[in-house]
Formats: C-alpha cells, structure tokens, sequence
C-alpha cells in the first residue's frame, strides 16, 4: 500500500527511545525526513545516527525538556529551519512521578500539567497554521489507557493526558474540514524502560521480584503478554497516511484488550 508519506515532513518527541522511538522508526520506514525531540542530546545523536543509516532518511535532533515551557518554541524553530513546512506531528512525552489522587502538591501539578498538555498544545499549535494552508496534516498524540480507564497511582498522567485528549478531541473539529486529522493512540503495557520502571517500583511495594510483578501484570491482560513498541509505531504511521484521511477525533487503544469498557 502506498502510504503517500514519502517526502512528508516529522517532527516526532520523545524520539530516542520507547515508543516516540518506535513511531520515528514506523515514519522512516516509510519514507518520512524528520526530526526527533528530546531532553537527552546523546541518545538523541544514537536515535539519529541509526535511524538515518536503518532507512537512508533526512533526520535531524533538537535537545529540548518539554517540562521547560520555552520547549515547544525551540523545537518548531529547529523543525522549520531544518526540514521546512512541517506535515507531521507526533506528540509523546515521558511519564511524570508517581503520585496518589488523595494528596495536594502545586509544584508536581503545575510541572505535569507543563509536561504532558501545555508544550504538547503549544508544539502543535505553533505548527497547525502552515498545515491549515497548505491542506494537509497530521497530528498524533502518544496517550495513556489511563485516559479512558484511570491507572493507580498515575492520577498526573491520567489528568494531563485527559486534558490533551479533550484538547484534540475539540480541535479535530475545527480543523477537519482543512485536509488535518487529529488522533490519539492509548497504549496499554507495552514494553518500554517506563513500564519495567514502574513493575519494579511494584514490586517493591508488594515484597517480590520485578520479573513476579511483571508476570502478574502480563497476566491481567487479556492477550497475556506486553505489546511491543512496533505494534504501536504501525499505527502511528497508518495514522499519518493518506489511508487515514477520514479519520479524525479518534482515540484508538494498543493494548491487547486491557481495556474493558466499550
């Protein structure tokens, strides 16, 4: 299937690792020039050197913390002098502390909320006006299942992740008559540093090892294993494709049927 995607510019956060690294590898695959975010200058050079080499694509980095909120300026900035008009979107940062709904801590909030809403807003509202003009993009946003079925203990994730969907959920009808779609993805387990993490911390709260909690967690899901980052990336770039031009305002879950409500 031609994807159409060949040529089309990424921008693509988190990218050198985890799942912004599996969805940078999915665009490349198909022909993406790009260029990846994140706060780590060196496995953004890694992430740079080997994608570059793996798919014989443009790909640029940009060393930017989207906790900082002079992120999202940076980022677009070197996006556009780098690559030109930017098409593509992917929105993905990492996951904020721990933390338990029942407690109050201004400084956590406000940093969350920096982290997981108002830089990715602000990212891709810097960059719609040229998608606008010109007819045509994407816009992808890496979420959480605990959108749609809160995880304990993750109340940050579960609000500023909600707050973003809500975000896009508007936005994708304003824009959709424009040639821009607007999309979440909601991973449920899949296997990335962010989840061994949190099965470790698991673990020691319940008294076992990290591979009994991982096991424990695997078996709650119906597939009975993690995803991988790739099951993931796939979709990404089916999401960016000409194939998915009708879909828009959609939040669609990777998550091995996890997720029990309809």
């Amino acid at each position: 299937m031609d994807t159409g995607l060949h040529g089309r510019a990424a921008v693509v956060g988190g990218g050198s690792r985890g799942l912004g690294r599996a969805a940078a590898e999915a665009l490349a695959a198909e022909g993406c020039r790009m260029l990846l975010w994140s706060r780590d200058p060196a496995s953004l050079e890694r992430a740079r050197a080997e994608i570059a080499e793996r798919h014989g694509v443009e790909v640029h980095v940009a060393a930017a913390d989207a906790r900082d909120p002079e992120a999202a300026a940076t980022v677009v900035a070197a996006a556009e002098e780098a690559l030109g008009a930017v098409d593509i979107c992917v929105l993905n940062s990492g996951g904020p502390p721990i933390a338990e709904a029942g407690a109050f801590d201004r400084d956590g909030w406000l940093e969350a909320l920096q982290l997981l809403t108002l830089t990715p807003v602000d990212l891709a509202t810097r960059l719609l006006p040229s998608m606008r003009s010109r007819g045509w993009g994407r816009l992808v946003a890496i979420l959480s299942s605990g959108v749609r079925q809160p995880i304990p203990g993750l109340v940050y994730s579960n609000a500023g992740r909600s707050a973003l969907a809500a975000w896009m959920k508007t936005l994708a009808a304003e824009v959709a008559g424009e040639g821009v779609t607007i999309n979440g993805i909601l991973p449920g387990r899949l296997d990335t540093e962010r989840v061994q993490g949190l099965d470790a911390q698991r673990a020691q709260t319940r008294g076992m090892t990290a591979e009994e909690a991982a096991k424990q967690s695997q078996a709650e899901i119906p597939s009975g294993r993690y995803g991988t980052p790739a099951e993931l990336g796939s979709l990404v770039a089916y999401l960016c494709s000409n194939a998915a031009s009708y879909q828009t305002g959609t939040l669609t879950a990777v998550d091995g049927g996890l997720l029990r409500g309809v």
